[in-house]
């Protein structure tokens, strides 16, 4: 097929994995992140059935599969403490006691963890991820994914959660922070830990599932103007086990897709040395900003996001046009690799019909701008 510049129509995979291999493509790629309970209100409204998924839907170029239970102690039956209309208090496997809203996604509240140091790490999470424990795997939900977004000719990731990520879940921010000022040792042997815990269920669900196209490691490094640790801090504590993970991902033939909340400007030096290919999602509310991003290191990975989302919940299409055409129009006439998306996940304030307009407005700027 030719698109209307007279150019050849790629795949999807195809369009994906020439971005992060920062080459031409034919037209601007688009992903889509919708919270379950969006994709759900999109059902009920009728907009599709639950027989198609949203990715397909939207026509978005990329999607993922594959996360598992990272919990420590997959035997411990999860305790609900205490429950309110909004809230459910729970003690999980990981020995940490913590706050879910019922009918949203996102974070839960941090109220107390067992594991806080060295030893209580040895006592409470390390004897258990120490070991490979299938029942960990979603090997069928991961079979299904990967087929039908072959199908789709839709470029497939698996979904990992780093080192921080799974050591914030352990301990808790508090706990962990205090321990990369007090005992840098212990998290660091921490994080290794962990990467070899991923690497190890990662050969499995490979050697079952199949290799994906590509790699997505979500590690919320940062907060608002902040990152949690400084430059050196990361250099010392969490790049090596990230250049370990990365290096397992690349030599499976997948490109790294660092997922991040939060400002993580100042250890991008130290990420982009470690490996990864490109950068997810650059949160402007917490101090990112695509286009800066794209001058000072869009030579060396491609970008993914960055898109204010606070302008598509508002499902005000000329605040979305607005938004598209500052961050799009830049990003397009620099050359950056780019692949079309929020800043953050859609929560279920999103229209579907705003959804849609989004993806077909950003692609249509980039294509009226020679992308």
């Amino acid at each position: 097929m030719i698109n209307q510049k007279g150019n050849e129509l790629l795949t999807s995979i195809e369009r994906v994995q020439r971005t992060l291999e920062r080459k031409p493509v034919d037209q601007i790629a688009a992903g889509c992140h919708p919270w379950d309970a969006t994709t759900a209100r999109w059902i009920s409204e009728g907009h599709f059935t639950e027989d198609r998924n949203v990715w397909e839907v939207l026509g978005a170029d990329l999607r993922g599969s594959g996360w598992w239970n990272g919990i420590a102690n997959l035997d411990h039956e999860e305790q609900i403490l205490e429950e309110t209309e909004e809230t459910i208090l729970i003690l999980n496997g990981n020995g940490a006691t913590v706050r879910w809203l019922r009918d949203r996604s996102g974070t839960p509240e941090h109220v107390d963890y067992k594991c806080r140091d060295r030893g209580s790490y040895d006592k409470w999470i390390k004897p258990f991820i120490s070991q490979m424990d299938s029942r960990r795997i979603p090997f069928q939900q991961y079979r299904t994914d990967k087929i039908s977004t072959a199908n789709d000719q839709r470029y497939f990731y698996w979904h990992a959660a780093g080192p921080f990520e799974l050591m914030a879940a352990a301990c808790g921010h508090e706990h962990l922070l205090l321990g990369m000022a007090d005992d840098p040792d212990w998290v660091a042997e921490m994080a290794l830990d962990y990467v070899d815990f991923q690497i190890r269920h990662a050969e499995e669900l490979f050697e079952k599932g199949g290799i994906p196209d590509g790699c997505m490691v979500y590690e919320d490094m940062g907060f608002k103007q902040r990152s949690f640790m400084s430059p050196t801090m990361y250099e010392e504590l969490i790049q090596p086990s990230h250049r370990r993970l990365f290096d397992f991902i690349h030599g499976k033939g997948c490109k790294v897709i660092v997922h991040s909340c939060g400002f993580i400007e100042p250890l991008l030096p130290g990420m982009v040395d470690a490996g990864i290919d490109c950068l997810h999602a650059m949160e402007v509310k917490a101090g990112m900003d695509v286009r800066r991003i794209a001058k000072t290191f869009g030579d060396r990975i491609a970008l993914y996001g960055g898109v204010d989302v606070r302008a598509v919940i508002s499902n005000d299409r000329e605040k979305i046009d607005a938004e598209l055409r500052d961050k799009l129009i830049p990003l397009m006439q620099s050359g950056a690799s780019y692949i079309l998306h929020t800043d953050h996940s859609e929560p279920p304030d999103v229209n579907f019909e705003t959804m849609q307009y989004f993806m077909q407005r950003g692609r249509e700027i980039a294509v009226s701008i020679g992308r």
